[in-house]
Parts: structure tokens; sequence; C-alpha cells
């Protein structure tokens, strides 16, 4: 009986194990055949014709960062006096346009002569002032003349004038014409004279600088300086003013050397320039010796104290007022490497490492000069 009941049990334990199988068997099948009818009904879907994946990121490709361009100017805001737009060596004084600025740092020729040991040219006196950045590239200017030619005839009778004393050449030259305005001597108050920036040659032979034999080498060679002819014979119609080879005006070497090559006088250029404004091409030349500069304009503020002027950062620079309407800035891209460092109230603002054939333009103390009598009347 044991073994009977021992048989029966192996038997149950068997069927049992077979019918696990099957369900199992079942189960596996019955998911082959949904996984075989999912994959029956799928389809591939290609991509749109209309999209565009141009812009989609590499996800593989890393980007390296752009190189900054070692040729792209920086510029950095400069706060510049919006009243100093009536200072600087490339003011225009003109019958148009006034002279407002009244500052200026006026040295006297003779002393000055007396200091550096100069005695290859004169003034009529002691009086005669300029300013003190126009004497030495006037001073370089004729004695490069004098080592040329051994000729120590040069003489300066027109330089600074007070407003008093323009009044009393404009009146007198009106006495002597007859006339209710004149060609020969600026109205008092738009006078070059007025400012400093300008001077008048005669010599002391025949008392008449005409600017030719050895004198046309001054007026051919003046731009190399900074200085223009600033009465040219074919500008009288845009000057109002009769042609005066005898008188100087001193802009800086960059703009007397371009108003030289392209026969411009100072309202023409001021008006070309007034077409570079920051932010549009810059005028870009290059001057005889190799030296590349750049200028362009920046309209005042006029509603605001300050305007601001932006400069190139880490390059040798000046601003200057026109008199008019804004600032002219000039780069020196061959120039050592300077922050400007602007001074508020000064003729221009200038870079601290000025080469020494330019010149700060500073104007500070008024003074007052005489001019002697001479038997031409100059503007």
């Amino acid at each position: 009986m044991a073994r009977k009941k021992l048989s029966k049990e192996k038997s149950l334990r068997r069927t049992k194990f077979y019918a696990q199988c099957i369900v199992c068997l079942a189960v596996l099948g019955a998911g082959a055949f949904l996984i075989k009818g999912a994959a029956d009904r799928s389809t591939i879907v290609s991509q749109s014709p209309y999209a565009d994946d141009s812009e989609l990121p590499d996800a593989t490709v890393e980007t390296a960062p752009a190189e900054p361009d070692p040729d792209k100017v920086l510029y950095e805001s400069s706060m510049v006096n919006t009243k100093d737009k009536y200072r600087g060596d490339l003011i225009l004084v003109n019958n148009e346009h006034q002279y407002y600025s009244g500052d200026e740092d006026l040295v006297s020729i003779l002393e000055m002569n007396d200091e550096t040991d100069r005695h290859f040219f004169t003034s009529v006196d002691y009086s005669y002032k300029i300013l003190g950045c126009v004497y030495e590239p006037m001073a370089r200017m004729i004695e490069d003349f004098y080592n040329l030619y051994y000729n120590d005839t040069l003489t300066i009778y027109g330089s600074y004038r007070t407003t008093e004393f323009q009044q009393q050449l404009y009146d007198e030259d009106l006495a002597s014409t007859g006339e209710n305005e004149s060609t020969r001597v600026a109205k008092p108050g738009f006078s070059e004279h007025e400012t400093g920036y300008a001077f008048d040659f005669s010599e002391t032979v025949n008392n008449d600088y005409d600017g030719t034999g050895d004198f046309a080498w001054i007026n051919e060679n003046c731009y190399k300086y900074g200085f223009i002819l600033r009465y040219p014979e074919d500008k009288e119609s845009i000057t109002e003013i009769q042609y005066e080879p005898w008188h100087f005006r001193y802009v800086g070497i960059p703009h007397a050397y371009y108003m030289t090559k392209n026969d411009l006088c100072l309202e023409e250029y001021i008006d070309l320039v007034r077409g570079y404004a920051y932010g549009d091409k810059n005028l870009e030349f290059t001057d005889d010796n190799g030296k590349s500069y750049e200028v362009y304009f920046v309209p005042s503020d006029d509603g605001a104290e300050t305007t601001t002027v932006p400069v190139p950062a880490g390059k040798k620079y000046t601003v200057s007022g026109n008199n008019i309407d804004g600032f002219i800035v000039t780069v020196y891209n061959d120039g050592i490497p300077a922050i400007m460092q602007y001074k508020p109230g000064s003729g221009s603002a200038d870079s601290s490492d000025a080469d020494s054939s330019e010149n700060t333009d500073d104007t500070a103390d008024n003074a007052d000069s005489n001019d002697g009598d001479s038997e031409d009347i100059q503007q």
C-alpha cells in the first residue's frame, strides 16, 4: 500500500510539471505573435522634403571660439566738453564763423628766439606773440629754409592780434577803400590772427614777401611742418579773402599734407571731413613718409555740457573742434600706442606721446599783442 501511494504522488507531480511547461510555452507563443503583429503593422517614415536641418549643430563636433581680428580697431568713449568744439588746431575761423575761445597760450616770438638761440629770423618787436604749439614747427621750417639758402631776411610782422586791434585794422581798410566790407582784412572777431594759429611773413630787404625766389621753398614745403597757405589764389571765391602768399596757418601735419596734395582750402577740408562721421568709413590716407592716418567726425551734443567722442583704444590720436558743429578725431596709425589724455579747456586734445614733428595744442591764459605798422594790411 505504501509503495502504491508513493507512485501516485510521483505521477501527480509529473503531470503538474508538464502542465506548467505547456502554459509557459503558450505564453511565449502568444507574446511572439503580438510582437510579430506589431512589427508587421509598422512602417518607416521618411524625412519630409520640406524639412531644413542645415542649421542643426553636429553634436560630435566641437566649435572652436572665433579668434579676435588683430587689425580691428576697438573704440572707447571719451567725454569732451561740448564748448571745446570752439578750440583746436582745426577750428575754421572766417567771415561766417566767429572765433569764441579767447584762451590763448601765447609766447613772445623774440623771447623764444633768445631762449632757443635762433637768430636767423626776427619779428617786429617783443610784443609779437604766437601760440606756444605753433612756434616750434614755425621755427624749424624757417631754420631748414635758412640752412638751404642762408637767407636770414625773414621777419614776422603779423601774428596774434586782439579783437580791438583787428577792429582798428578793419576800420582803416574801409576808410582807405571807401567800401562797406573788406576783402583784405577779416572782420573783428572773425580773424585767424585772433586765434594765435596764424602768422604773416615779410622780409627785411624789400618789405614784401610774395612767396617767390628763395621763399618759394617755404610756400611749397610748409605742409611738411603742419602749415597751409591759408588764402590761395584760386580759392578766393571760397575764402572770401584776396590771395595772400604771406599768410600761413597751423593745422597739423596730417591735415596740411592732405589739403596740399588735394588742393583744398580749409573751408573745403572741413566740409569734406564732416562727411566721414564716426561709424561710417573713415578718411584714410598715407603721407610721403609712409605714415598712415585716419580722420573722422563726431557731431557735438549741443544740448549737453559734454559730448561722448569715440576714440581708438591703445592708439595715438588727437581731438580738435571745428568751430562749427563738432569734433575731428585724427588717428596716428604709426604713432606709439598710447591712451589719449583729453585736457578740458585745451586748444585741442592730444596724446601724451606726441611725435617731435607734432605739437600739443593746449590753450590757457589770454594775452594781448600789438602788431606794428606795415605797408600791406593783412587779413
